[in-house]
């Protein structure tokens, strides 16, 4: 049976830097409110308003290309994971495909908000295990700055803004994705969504000067859900596949919060250094985060590392993923 491997990662971040210092200027708040309750330092910021996050996407899929000397027209198929699309249609995957020069692939877009990328990795492996497709593109786009009010002093110090891609290809060795487990509840929208944009309330005056078209978050209930399902999730996937604390050899959690990367990790107990986190140069990313904290990490996975991914986001939808690396830096 043909696994599915991811054979080349990239990312790309914007050079604009907010820093709690600057933002305890815009709201009222200050770097030690901001570091001990959600540990970020810095977020990138794509300074641009006439760029959307397909300018991010683009510029991870050029990388991951160039760093996998793969040719444009090689690729079947690009997945692009964003909650920060372009436009309301078409799909930000068609206007990456189109500026990367992917004149033989199909595209589209899925909206699993912070599960995004394990989302999205779930469907290209499918592609690949069926044969449908033999390389396939995985690319979460985020501009979430986009949707960050910066005057709700509870919600603008968590988000940037990034891109990551990763290629998909078969292969017949016991490396890639493993087992994956997903779960919807959607009782979680009242808690976490934006309210107004979408054909439940189209954008008007009223929804705008009610600054209802930036994120809404009701942080208590977030946190618990998060780390309740990341944490069942990860347990499920382990035990499915009997591996222990021991075995595992990375954890990369969804980057949302510090707090609730220090609970779920603690209570899988699984060692602290095992724990892959670059939350503070960040800042929540979205679908991009889990990549992105590949990528950046990427030097010290080996082939044959067991790695467990979860994440959580609004729907409420999470899940967990176990994968082996496919190859060395």
């Amino acid at each position: 049976m043909l696994n599915a491997k991811i054979s080349g990662i990239a990312s790309y971040v914007p050079d604009g830097i907010l820093d709690n210092e600057m933002l305890s200027k815009m709201v009222d708040t200050n770097d030690e409110w901001i570091t001990t309750r959600v540990g970020i330092k810095e977020r990138r910021i794509l300074n641009d308003d006439s760029k959307g996050s397909s300018f991010l996407g683009i510029k991870a899929v050029e990388k991951l290309l160039e760093s996998t000397s793969t040719k444009p027209e090689e690729i079947d198929l690009l997945i692009c994971a964003t909650s920060n699309p372009d436009y309301r249609f078409p799909s930000t995957g068609s206007v990456i495909a189109h500026e990367t020069g992917l004149t033989n692939a199909y595209s589209y877009d899925i909206q699993a908000a912070c599960a995004g990328f394990i989302v999205t990795l779930q469907a290209a492996r499918a592609y690949i295990q069926s044969g449908l497709y033999k390389k396939v593109i995985v690319v979460c786009a985020e501009k979430m700055s986009s949707m960050t009010d910066y005057q709700d002093r509870a919600t603008c110090p968590l988000f940037g803004d990034a891109a990551a891609a990763v290629l998909v290809e078969p292969t017949e060795e016991n490396v890639g994705v493993i087992d994956g487990e997903f779960h919807i509840d959607g009782t979680g929208l009242p808690h976490l969504l934006m309210k107004a944009g979408g054909s439940v309330k189209p954008a008007s005056v009223e929804t705008v000067e009610a600054r209802e078209h930036y994120i809404y978050q009701e942080g208590r209930n977030v946190y618990k859900n998060a780390v309740q399902d990341m944490l069942s999730s990860t347990l499920s996937v382990m035990k499915r596949n009997n591996l222990t604390v021991e075995d595992v050899d990375w954890l990369v959690p969804h980057q949302a919060n510090l707090r609730i990367i220090e609970a779920v990790a603690g209570r899988t107990k699984i060692d602290e250094n095992k724990v892959l986190v670059n939350i503070q140069h960040y800042g929540n990313t979205s679908a991009a985060s889990i990549p992105l904290c590949l990528d950046e990490y990427k030097h010290k996975l080996k082939k044959g590392d067991k790695v467990m991914m979860t994440a959580f986001g609004a729907g409420f939808t999470w899940g967990a993923m176990y994968l082996i690396w496919a190859f060395d830096s």
